[in-house]
C-alpha cells in the first residue's frame, strides 16, 4: 500500500460533517480515464479503510468521459445541472442515508389588483388553457435562491411589464408526481398590488394580457368544467380576498438576512423585526437579494 501510495495519489476530497468525502473536480482542467480509474480505485480503498460513509464526486461537463468509470465502480447518479453531474457511492452496509436530490419545485400564481379593483390576467401561448378562450393569472417558477415574494414580483414584471408590491401569500397547494412524473409541485397563490398599470406583454410566452373585473374572472365557464375543481377553489379564494373575507400570510424579513422570510397570518414579532418590503423598500430588498 505504501509503495502504491507513492505512485498513485488520492483524489482531492474534503471530509463532510457526516463522515463522508466530497470530491470536487470542477477546477480540474484535464484527467485521463486511466489516471482517474487508478486514483478512484486507490481512494475508495483508502476511504473505506478509514470508515468513510458517503462519497460525492462532482464532475464538470469537460470530464464527462470519466462518468462511465465511476459507474463501473459502484457510483450512481445523484443529480445533474448545466455545468456538472453529481455521482455518489455508499461505502457502508445498506441502506444508504445519503439525502436525495431536491424533491419539490416551487411555483407562484400572482393575484394583482389595480386601483380600480381590477385584476391582471393573461392568456399564454402554450399550456392547458391554450385555445380555450380562458384567462388566467400570471404564474411562474421560483428560481434557485429566490424568495417567494421576489419571484412573484419578477414573474409579473417579465410577463406584463407591470411593477408591483408584494402583499401576502393567500394560499398554497401541492401536487405530487407533477414534475417529470416524480417530483412534488408546491404552488403559492400570492396577492400583489400594482404600482404601474400600462401592460406590455412578453411576446415569447404571453398571447394576450389585460385588466379584468374579479367577478368576471371567477365566473369563467372553464372554472366549472369537469376536472377543474382546483381552478374554481383558487378563484373563490381570490374573490373572498377581494371582498375582504380572506386573510392571508404576510412576509416578514428577519434583521439577520433579507434572504430569510417568514410567512405568517399575524405578525406577532413586528416590534422586533425589520419592515417587510413595502412600496418604498421593495427595490432596496430586491437589490440586496441579488447582490
Amino acid at each position: 500500500m505504501d509503495g502504491e501510495a507513492q505512485q498513485i495519489s488520492l483524489l482531492d476530497g474534503k471530509e463532510d460533517k457526516f463522515d463522508g468525502v466530497v470530491v470536487n473536480l470542477m477546477e480540474v482542467v484535464s484527467m485521463t480515464v486511466d489516471d482517474f480509474d487508478a486514483k478512484l480505485d486507490f481512494s475508495l480503498r483508502t476511504w473505506k479503510g478509514q470508515g468513510k460513509k458517503g462519497i460525492w464526486i462532482k464532475l464538470p461537463r469537460e470530464l464527462s468521459s470519466l462518468v462511465d468509470t465511476a459507474i463501473k465502480k459502484g457510483f450512481t447518479y445523484h443529480h445533474a445541472e448545466k455545468e456538472y453531474v453529481m455521482l455518489t457511492s455508499w461505502l457502508r452496509e445498506p441502506p444508504s442515508t445519503l439525502p436525495a436530490y431536491a424533491s419539490h419545485r416551487i411555483g407562484i400564481a400572482a393575484f394583482v389588483l389595480n386601483k380600480n379593483g381590477e385584476m391582471l390576467v393573461v392568456q399564454e401561448n402554450s399550456g392547458y388553457l391554450k385555445d380555450k378562450d380562458a384567462w388566467k393569472v400570471p404564474t411562474g417558477t421560483i428560481k434557485e435562491g429566490e424568495s417567494i415574494w421576489a419571484g412573484a414580483i419578477r414573474e409579473v414584471k417579465e410577463e406584463t411589464h407591470i411593477d408591483t408590491k408584494f402583499v401576502e401569500v393567500l394560499a398554497f397547494k401541492e401536487s405530487h408526481q407533477a414534475v417529470w412524473q416524480r417530483k412534488t409541485d408546491i404552488f403559492f397563490v400570492c396577492e400583489l398590488e400594482a404600482s404601474t398599470f400600462e401592460i406590455k406583454k412578453q411576446d415569447s410566452e404571453i398571447f394576450a394580457a389585460k385588466w379584468m373585473l374579479v367577478e368576471e374572472y371567477v365566473n369563467q365557464p372553464v372554472h366549472a368544467e369537469e376536472g377543474n375543481e382546483m381552478f374554481m377553489l383558487i378563484a373563490n379564494i381570490l374573490l373572498k380576498r377581494f371582498q375582504k373575507e380572506h386573510m392571508g400570510f404576510q412576509n416578514v424579513h428577519t434583521t439577520k438576512s433579507l434572504k430569510e422570510s417568514l410567512y405568517s397570518s399575524v405578525d406577532h414579532s413586528a416590534k422586533h423585526l425589520s419592515e417587510t418590503c413595502d412600496e418604498t423598500s421593495t427595490s432596496t430588498c430586491l437589490s440586496k437579494l441579488s447582490s
